[in-house]
């Protein structure tokens, strides 16, 4: 009883003595500062972030309301973990003792965890990642003893061949290179949908800013990692030209589409929603434009992935970039015996009467509904009809076959009728039996 006796009164003693020095009341005085600057900041940028005006979309409103409503609940801790990291280091130079702002820090770098996978963390695997390995990092640092398990991993290292890495460089890279691939995808996935959700700028100017932004992302979390697992960037300088000279030979096609991808971009020769036909036929509407390939999507619900170079190096057909209106043909035959004014006059009225064809007294004579001779056949006259419509003549703008179904109808209430093919057969030198 004696001994316990004594370490009581040691440890109160002890306490005391902390509780009475002025380095306890100095970091205390660090802590409230700390406490009181961030909340002054965080009130002062809180009362500058405001909504977006009204000529933004809905979703993008609503996004970006969200985004701010994170922010603000994630300002305060983090602001308050910064001070305080500041407020750690002077503790440790001029007071020798860091303890209690460093139990501060910890205490907001956990509330900081916390929130951030409460509210920004949507897989249950990422949540589990940041409360448990995070938070007993943050543990650890809080209570002082993070740096003596550092060296103790720094201990033991690693040979392989001619590179030496300790097991505390394996661990820093796993733990910070998973944190930084999902900042990497939510940073990416959050910038691609409002980038894509400015209705201010056109297809192409939203395309051109998501791929720059996507290689700048690659590029920032790339060399962030690289920092973090203590590679060396200057080895890259000897190894530049053996590199180079294999993405000459090995990596040349994909060179040669990322290349063709950022010129497609810049000299806009195609656009999203853009209708294009290829050399070999094949056609479809221009869904997205990566720096590899473009996606052409027909209407009977397929993808036609076309690598960027052919749009460069081919030929191909732009059937809706700079003009929507288009000009179709319908073939059909009358009787050679058909009263032709009366004919044209009938076929000019129903084709106009469609919603989609373009007609009237507004529209330029040449765009017009028309109808004329074609050539003449064997069993019939051949007659053309050409009309206009704003774009292509499918999908949902199956126009060609309704005017087929009017024409057809309107020739039968009048009587005019569509020859089938007749051959004339004349026996010579015919022997009666």
């Amino acid at each position: 009883m004696n001994d316990e006796s004594d370490w009581t009164h040691k440890g109160l003693d002890s306490a005391l003595e902390v509780l009475a020095s002025q380095a306890f009341y100095s970091q205390l005085f660090a802590i409230v500062l700390t406490v009181v600057c961030a909340w002054l900041a965080t009130r002062f940028v809180r009362k500058r972030l405001r909504s977006p005006d009204d000529t933004t979309s809905e979703k993008l409103r609503a996004r970006v309301g969200s985004l701010a409503y994170q922010v603000q609940e994630l300002l305060f801790p983090a602001l308050s973990a910064l001070l305080l990291g500041v407020a750690v280091a002077i503790s440790g130079e001029f007071f020798e003792q860091k303890w209690l702002v460093q139990l501060a820090q910890g205490a907001n770098f956990l509330m900081l965890i916390y929130l951030i996978a409460l509210r920004m963390a949507k897989n249950a695997y990422v949540k589990a990642f940041m409360i448990y390995v995070l938070g007993t990092i943050v543990v650890l640092y809080a209570v002082g003893v993070l740096d003596d398990i550092v060296r103790i991993f720094e201990g033991v290292a690693f040979e392989l061949g001619s590179i030496k890495f300790s097991l505390y460089t394996v661990v820093r890279t796993l733990i910070f290179g998973a944190v930084l691939f999902w900042l990497g995808r939510l940073s990416n996935a959050t910038g691609q949908e409002l980038i894509r959700s400015r209705t201010s700028l056109d297809d192409t100017t939203r395309e051109i800013a998501l791929k720059a932004f996507q290689i700048a992302s690659f590029v920032v979390i790339s060399f962030i990692f690289l920092q973090i697992a203590g590679i060396d960037l200057t080895a890259f300088v000897v190894f530049g030209g053996a590199i180079g000279v294999g993405l000459g030979f090995g990596l040349q096609q994909i060179a040669s589409n990322f290349i063709s991808g950022i010129i497609i971009l810049l000299d806009r020769s195609i656009s999203i929603g853009d209708f294009i036909e290829l050399e070999d036929g094949r056609s479809g509407t221009l869904r997205e434009l990566s720096m590899r390939s473009a996606t052409l999507e027909t209407y009977d619900g397929k993808d036609i992935m076309v690598p960027n170079e052919r749009f460069i190096t081919t030929a191909f057909t732009n059937w809706t970039h700079n003009n929507q209106k288009q000009r179709y043909p319908i073939h059909f035959s009358v009787a050679y015996d058909t009263d032709l004014e009366k004919l044209f006059a009938i076929i000019r009225e129903t084709v106009a009467k469609h919603p989609r064809v373009l007609s009237g007294d507004a529209v330029p004579i040449e765009e017009r509904p028309d109808a004329e001779i074609a050539s003449f056949g064997d069993s019939g006259i051949e007659i053309l009809v050409e009309f206009w419509m704003e774009g292509v003549d499918d999908g949902k703008n199956r126009v060609g076959a309704d005017l087929l179904l009017m024409i057809w109808m309107a020739l039968k209430e009048n009587g005019i009728e569509i020859p089938f093919p007749q051959h004339e057969v004349t026996l010579k030198n015919a022997n009666p039996v």
